[in-house]
């Protein structure tokens, strides 16, 4: 009876090397559509805080615009203002205990690039699995076709058969283990790509946050928005 292709074919009639390679691109395509899911949920929560800090400005105080921000602990903005208001409130309360005052607008930029920096470090957490994944995978996978040809023509030798369809059913079913690799590789690839262009468009929002906190810590208001320039948007300083 002719061989069928399909992958149960190779799980069935290949040997612990070939099951081992299909079981590695089976977890490593598990492992890309969990980052890939996770971190997409991530950027659109992130998003929508994103938007939601726009709103911040309108706020009578700052108490207030905290309170815009929301409450989640993971929102980055808030934990930017928060991080802004503590260093301002540091730098305040230890200024006649230093030898040498520290300049205000250094340490609140300091504080808050330490902010962004933690952030961006658990933004871009997985990317590394994709990235490992894309590259790897159709490697993986066409080891699992080298190693699969070679014993079905040890098979067919053994057989001292070579017609082609005696060649062609376990040649065809060898040949899928490249598939799997790509059908891995891919969907990887194309994730990751897209998560480090969320990922710029959120940090992009975060840093401009960041110009506006540090130049209202540092001077009482927010530097001119767009379409208005000279202009600042005042807010009154609150707890």
């Amino acid at each position: 009876m002719e061989s069928q292709f399909g992958i149960a074919n190779v799980w069935i009639q290949g040997d612990f090397v070939t099951r081992a390679v299909a079981t590695m691109l089976l977890a490593m395509s598990l492992a890309s559509w969990i980052v890939i899911l996770l971190k997409t949920l991530d950027l659109i929560r992130f998003k929508k805080q994103a938007r939601a800090a726009q709103d911040f400005w309108h706020s009578e105080d700052f108490a207030a615009g905290l309170t815009r921000l929301g409450t989640d602990p993971h929102n980055p903005f808030l934990q930017l203002a928060r991080e802004g208001r503590e260093a301002t409130a540091h730098h305040r309360n230890t200024q006649a205990h230093l030898h040498d005052q520290l300049d205000m607008s250094d340490w609140v930029t300091r504080c808050l690039r330490n902010c962004i920096d933690a952030f961006t470090a658990r933004l871009q957490s997985g990317l590394a699995i994709l990235a490992s994944v894309g590259s790897t995978a159709p490697f993986i996978g066409l080891f699992g076709t080298v190693w699969g040809i070679y014993h079905a023509l040890l098979s067919i030798g053994t057989s001292g058969q070579s017609t082609i369809d005696k060649v062609a059913g376990p040649i065809g079913e060898a040949l899928i283990m490249t598939a799997l690799g790509l059908a891995v590789a891919i969907p990887a690839v194309l994730g990751y790509n897209a998560l480090v262009r969320g990922n710029k468009s959120i940090l992009g929002s975060l840093n401009s946050f960041a110009h506006d906190l540090h130049a209202y810590f540092v001077t009482g208001a927010r530097v001119s928005a767009a379409g208005a320039p000279g202009k600042v948007l005042l807010m009154k300083k609150g707890s």
